[in-house]
């Protein structure tokens, strides 16, 4: 796995050092031997990951590691302090400053270097959601660049696999300060399988019980869809690096070696979680952007842009498939009126309404597109042509039949709707043939009197004689 490490310390020996065994993994080594210069660097050279020393002359660690995590555009880089610091008041201290981990020299190069390549896959993870953040600021989606260190920690859900009463319990004391919701289990089996029914924002995993291998759980948690996202803090002795090592391997996030410090253990608990709670905002705010590029904000349909990438795949799919494809094309009689007399709040109230009647009147799998202000298609895969006749007079109607309520005095108003359709057969077609020939047969209903639906071959649609139809076969 390439990526740029920076490394940071005051003394050149070490330095050294460093640089030459990430050298020989592959990575590419930036190095600095003061704060200033590590920061400097990890604002110009973006590295994915940065090994800091702690104690330096002038801005030691902690406040460059503090530095770092209160930038927004720099915060989402990991760091790991590396230093001759062996109290755990200080370990705490890194971890409460923002650093993802902790190690003592002399380093255990087997530690450090599954440590490295579990917190680069990490950081490339959070890039690709950053980016697409980006995309939702250039939307509009938010307003500033949302920051990891922000994220809250209280309240979380966590599952303790743990076999050991008194280390469960130690475990749920110090994450009551946060009032987190600690819930355990005995055996991979139950976890798995409160895991499978219920969220967890943290699973923490022994890799000593006593019937079995904790390690083997955190390769079934990675494996199984539903918690291969979930961030896993695994507990062992001073003996199990090598298991911890192969943990961060197959996915596992963190650790933490016994006897449990109780100020370690809520730091790290607290990292995971904002971790978490910042890739989730991330994913949400893609999830609004790609929304608001693809749909239409007022009425809740797709828009132009999604119509034609999708039709163009129902086209190619008919294509394959050699079946026929309904396109409707429709239009609201006269809005331009309903605007010019009511004021366009009650013109958004009606196309509000228009557009639900038109959805609960259609099968899950068709489409509603609004691809201007009181223009809408309908694709209707897989249809017979006079199902698709029957479809376009039943929409007709539950426009016509219906006064549409809207903020006017009378309480609501009397709208009508014209239909243009068209059946696609397989074959080679475009998007914009296929709309434009149900937009001709638009125009001519509008020409022949509107509330009507025309059909290309066809013509005008009889009323009497396409409106008795099961509408279940809708559903």
């Amino acid at each position: 796995m390439s990526a740029r490490v920076l490394v940071v310390d005051d003394i050149l020996p070490n330095v050294k050092l460093l640089e030459a065994k990430l050298s020989s993994e592959y990575y590419d080594v930036l190095t600095a031997t003061s704060g200033e210069e590590a920061l400097e660097k990890v604002l110009n050279e973006s590295p994915d990951i940065v090994l800091l020393d702690v104690m330096m002359p002038g801005m030691d660690g902690f406040e460059v590691c503090k530095t770092i995590k209160d930038n927004p555009d720099v915060a989402h880089i990991p760091v790991v302090m590396v230093t001759a610091l062996t109290d755990a008041e200080d370990k705490v201290r890194g971890l409460v400053s923002g650093a993802d981990d902790f190690l003592s020299k002399p380093i255990n190069d087997v530690a450090l270097m599954a440590r490295v390549r579990s917190l680069v896959r990490l950081k490339m993870a959070m890039d690709e959601w950053r980016i697409r953040e980006n995309t939702a600021n250039q939307l509009g989606v938010v307003g500033e660049a949302s920051n990891v260190m922000t994220e809250p920690v209280e309240g979380a859900r966590v599952l303790v696999v743990e076999d050991k009463d008194f280390e469960k319990k130690k475990v749920e004391e110090t994450l009551a300060q946060d009032h987190d919701i600690v819930m355990s289990a005995e055996s991979g089996a139950k976890a798995m399988e409160m895991a499978s029914k219920q969220d967890f924002d943290l699973i923490i995993v022994s890799l000593d019980l006593e019937e079995e291998d904790g390690l083997r759980l955190c390769s079934h948690l990675k494996s199984n869809e539903r918690t291969r996202a979930l961030p896993i803090l695994m507990i062992g002795e001073d003996g199990d690096m090598s298991r911890i090592a192969h943990g961060l391997e197959i996915g596992a996030h963190d650790y933490i070696i016994r006897p449990v410090d109780r100020n370690e253990l809520i730091a790290r608990v607290r990292t995971q979680i904002r971790r978490k709670r910042f890739q989730e905002r991330l994913r949400s705010t893609y999830e609004i952007s790609l929304s608001m590029a693809l749909t239409d904000p007022l009425t809740g349909l797709y828009n132009r842009r999604y119509l034609e990438v999708h039709m163009q795949k129902l086209l190619q799919k008919n294509q394959d498939s050699k079946k026929n494809l309904g396109v409707l094309m429709i239009d609201i009689d006269h809005f331009k009126q309903v605007n010019d007399t009511h004021g366009h709040n009650v013109g958004d109230e009606v196309l509000k309404i228009f557009s639900e009647r038109l959805t609960t009147n259609l099968r899950s799998f068709d489409l509603v597109a609004r691809i201007g202000g009181e223009e809408f298609v309908v694709i209707l895969p897989d249809v017979s042509e006079k199902r698709a006749y029957m479809v376009a007079e039943r929409l007709r109607r539950s426009i016509s039949e219906e006064p549409i309520p809207c903020g006017v005095p009378e309480g609501s108003l009397d709208i009508t709707t014209s239909v243009g359709g068209t059946i696609i057969e397989h074959g080679e077609h475009t998007t914009e043939d296929v709309l434009g020939r149900a937009d001709k047969c638009l125009y001519e209903a509008k020409e022949g009197g509107r509330n009507c639906a025309v059909f290309e071959g066809v013509g005008k649609l009889d009323p009497e004689k396409y409106q008795s139809e099961e509408r279940q076969t809708f559903e």
